[in-house]
């Protein structure tokens, strides 16, 4: 059986899904659940959203979080950890010498 993860929420119950086709709710949940690595990403480019939102488009805190819906700590918050992973990953790139190739990633 191969099942594909839609991001929409159900529009009938897990208890009414599971008796339609036999099996129990905690299958029917576990069908509909996003996977732990596309929640990760996603949550990564969410932040990335915001810290662009804010910082290269100059939009303030208010205007920020009004965009996204979110109070304006939460914004904050994403916004930070976003520069944070950027910060990482540019210290991480100039490890290298110009023009050397890493052996791992």
């Amino acid at each position: 059986m191969v099942r594909t993860t839609l991001r929409k929420k159900r529009p009938v119950s897990a208890r009414e899904l599971a008796e339609a086709y036999g099996v129990s709710t905690r299958t029917i949940q576990s069908w509909v659940a996003l996977k732990r690595e596309d929640w990760i990403d996603e949550q990564a480019a969410m932040r990335e959203a915001v810290r662009s939102y804010h910082d290269d488009e100059g939009h303030t805190w208010p205007q920020t979080a009004e965009h996204f819906n979110m109070s304006q700590g939460a914004v904050r918050q994403r916004c930070y950890r976003a520069r944070k992973e950027r910060e990482a990953e540019a210290a991480e790139k100039s490890k290298h010498l110009p023009g050397e190739m890493p052996l791992f990633d």
